[in-house]
């Protein structure tokens, strides 16, 4: 499964109310440590948080003049990291969330 096979697709929670749009993906090394697994994904709930990403989000600048770091916490509000196993997309995505499991090799 490749990211932009999710990005743009609308989340739902498990009860199946709408979340937003998978805007990015968190991925973790796994085991074996060459594998990367992913583990979350990032919802926007609105459209401009979607345009602009994460890129500005109050993460990113913890410091810096008050009117960014104000400005990064307005538009980024609406933005959330999910555990993977704890979101649903529409249109579904085979092999989400964890893919299709692979043959071990010897």
């Amino acid at each position: 499964m490749r990211a932009g096979e999710l990005l743009g697709k609308t989340a739902y929670d498990l009860h199946g109310r709408r979340l937003g749009r998978v805007v990015d993906v968190v991925v973790r090394g796994g085991y074996p440590p060459q594998r990367f697994r992913l583990t979350d994904v990032i919802v926007a709930g609105h459209w401009w948080t979607r345009a602009t990403g994460r890129l500005i989000g109050p993460e990113l600048h913890p410091a810096g003049p008050w009117l960014l770091r104000a400005t990064a916490r307005l538009l980024g509000r609406s933005t959330h990291q999910l555990p993977a196993d704890q979101v649903r997309l529409h249109p579904p995505v085979p092999g989400f969330p964890f893919g299709t499991p692979r043959p071990d090799r010897d």
